[in-house]
């Protein structure tokens, strides 16, 4: 279904940059294509939502033309974002029990999930990319609560798809104090059914907490509220003292 929306999203937006660009041109009066990259939208915003050429015909009829094509746009993605599944049917669910799997750390050191199951309490959360804002936000956040998680007798575990390397880099530029996991295949990623966001285009970022018996019994699921995942693992885990 996702890629149905895609679709949808792909062939109703194309033609939406070649009228923003004759858009562009009229409000500020060029025909060199450069005005598509400048910086400047004050005026553009101005012309869309107001009226600065009252006597332009040809730019109040592409100027309504574009307002409706733009709110088409905005009901496409209203209505992608209602009808979404908030979920996935398969993958690992509240009650269920962590697989074994194996991945290398940020130091491409193998790093076998079995070694702390069902010995600590674990987070292990799901973030679709290194430094990027929300993640570093997120990150970062469970890198100064990293004492109150331990006092809780709980690891930090972040898993996304780029490699050892950019983990690395991630880690030592943000002095990240806890394990990170380069899942390149994305097959542990899959082995949980972690869903993806914006039709598919953009990895999903999902806390899961494990208990001592290598249990889940909390999931979190949120791509905007990245700091959020961490408040709700430590309130979950001070639920379970």
């Amino acid at each position: 279904m996702q890629y149905i929306w895609l679709v949808l999203f792909v062939v109703w937006g194309m033609p939406l940059t070649l009228y923003r660009s004759r858009f562009r041109k009229m409000v500020y009066r060029t025909d060199s294509w450069l005005i598509n990259i400048k910086p400047v939208f004050g005026k553009e915003l101005k012309a869309l939502f107001g009226n600065i050429y009252p006597n332009d015909k040809a730019y109040l009829r592409l100027r309504n033309f574009y307002r409706v094509y733009l709110l088409v746009y905005v009901i496409l993605f209203a209505a992608y974002m209602y009808f979404k599944p908030v979920r996935q049917e398969t993958g690992l669910a509240i009650g269920s029990h962590v697989p074994s799997f194996t991945l290398p750390t940020q130091d491409d050191v193998m790093y076998p999930i079995d070694s702390v199951l069902g010995k600590k309490n674990l987070v292990i959360y799901f973030y679709p990319k290194d430094d990027s804002p929300g993640c570093t936000k997120q990150a970062c956040t469970f890198r100064d609560q990293f004492e109150v998680f331990a006092e809780a007798d709980a690891l930090i575990i972040g898993i996304s798809s780029q490699s050892v390397q950019s983990h690395k880099e991630f880690a030592e530029k943000h002095n990240l104090n806890f394990t990170l996991l380069a899942d390149e295949q994305e097959y542990v990623r899959k082995l949980f059914g972690v869903p993806s966001d914006l039709m598919g285009l953009l990895s999903g970022r999902v806390t899961y907490i494990v208990d001592k018996q290598g249990k889940i019994v909390y999931i979190f699921n949120s791509q905007m509220n990245a700091e959020q995942h961490v408040a709700e693992a430590l309130r979950i885990l001070k639920e379970m003292k």
